[in-house]
């Protein structure tokens, strides 16, 4: 009941209000919403290795002194073959789509430790970039913590950016091969780069004017599209067919290089993502996180552990029903939540021998609630087949 009321009351509005709205995309398990969560400093959003966890598009909220970030955290780009082996939603196809529609700032994730798709953005973000070159873009490499050689980043970042970073041609220094486990020694920079010491850690391809930007990366002098011409021209419309043989996008007006598991360097790029917010009225109160119920979270809590703990694409059938939802005398919780399986295998499978599986989800989805919610959450399963 708070978090309706404070989503349907108006926003309690600073005297001179700042917002971003910003769109993260990527391909499915990039790492989108750990690092929503990140940003955040709290758990809203569902995390999982299995690909297509979050199911639909959900917003959290920062809020610092004048400014306003709302995180528009979407569905992994995907297409209607892959959609429909998952037993996904049609909106898992539009969302991502309908985010980039109303974002100031879009942030491309990258996980670089999948050797298989780290040196290429895949079809469906090109062709999400493509269509909405007019939004400004940033590149975000994560989980450059578990990438044991650290001069592949250079490669990466090359291959994604196809050599060109707001404007200015990325030029490699001669001691490449270094294994420094830190992103910000990178030794890379840009034509025209600024002193070294005014660098920000985490973005080594910043172009600051000063160190009093606080993480901004971008030069407001330079050229962004110029493709390092000097040129001031945008980014241009492609079509399907111009991007049969594109592996990057030359347009990107940032790096980051960032571990979002464990955190790191996640507030340099928060802090470049206040310093881009544009003077405009606040859309939620101060105290929102999130624009999801307190039930929403709860199912997607629940569904994470059920995708973490069932194999291959058995959890992608099981539908959830809350059966109680109550609230203690001293703000506790109660919830007893059915899982719906399409088959007896399948119920055994959840259920676990002695019951351990089940156990297991409700302790750590009760745990998670309690982190959510910041109260005591009593949290009880029960596995059914479907009518």
């Amino acid at each position: 009941e708070e978090q309706k009321r404070l989503l349907e009351n108006r926003p309690d509005q600073p005297q001179n209000p700042k917002v971003l709205r910003i769109a993260i995309i990527g391909a499915p398990n990039a790492g989108k919403s750990t690092l929503s969560n990140q940003l955040l400093g709290r758990k809203v959003f569902p995390v999982s290795k299995k690909v297509h966890t979050t199911r639909c598009k959900a917003q959290g909220v920062i809020t610092h002194k004048d400014t306003q970030l709302i995180i528009l955290d979407t569905p992994g780009l995907t297409n209607p073959l892959k959609a429909k082996r998952h037993n996904l939603e049609d909106a898992m196809l539009t969302d991502p789509w309908d985010s980039m529609k109303h974002a100031d700032l879009v942030l491309v994730l990258v996980d670089v430790s999948d050797h298989w798709t780290r040196n290429s953005l895949s079809k469906e973000v090109l062709k999400c970039l493509s269509q909405f070159s007019h939004i400004p873009s940033v590149l975000v490499l994560n989980k450059v913590d578990i990438l044991k050689k650290k001069f592949l980043l250079l490669e990466i970042a090359t291959d994604l950016t196809e050599g060109i970073v707001n404007g200015k041609k990325l030029e490699v220094k001669s001691a490449v091969k270094q294994d420094s486990s830190s992103s910000a020694k990178l030794p890379l920079r840009t034509s025209r780069a600024s002193p070294p010491e005014s660098k920000v850690p985490g973005s080594p391809f910043g172009q600051e004017k000063n160190q009093a930007q606080e993480g901004s990366g971008l030069d407001k002098s330079s050229n962004v599209g110029g493709a390092g011409t000097g040129e001031a021209q945008g980014p241009k419309h492609h079509g399907p067919e111009d991007l049969k043989d594109v592996k990057g996008w030359p347009h990107f007006q940032e790096i980051f290089m960032l571990a979002a598991l464990h955190g790191e360097e996640v507030d340099t790029l928060k802090r470049y993502l206040l310093m881009q917010a544009k003077p405009g009225p606040w859309e939620f109160h101060s105290d929102v996180l999130t624009n999801q119920s307190p039930q929403e979270i709860c199912d997607n809590i629940i569904r994470e552990k059920v995708l973490e703990y069932l194999p291959l694409e058995v959890p992608y059938g099981v539908n959830q029903v809350t059966e109680i939802w109550e609230e203690g005398e001293c703000g506790e919780l109660f919830i007893m939540q059915s899982l719906l399986v399409p088959r007896e295998s399948h119920k055994r499978m959840l259920i676990g021998r002695g019951g351990k599986v089940i156990s297991r989800i409700a302790q750590e989805a009760g745990q998670d609630l309690m982190n959510a919610f910041l109260c005591d959450v009593h949290l009880k399963l029960k596995v059914e087949v479907k009518g």
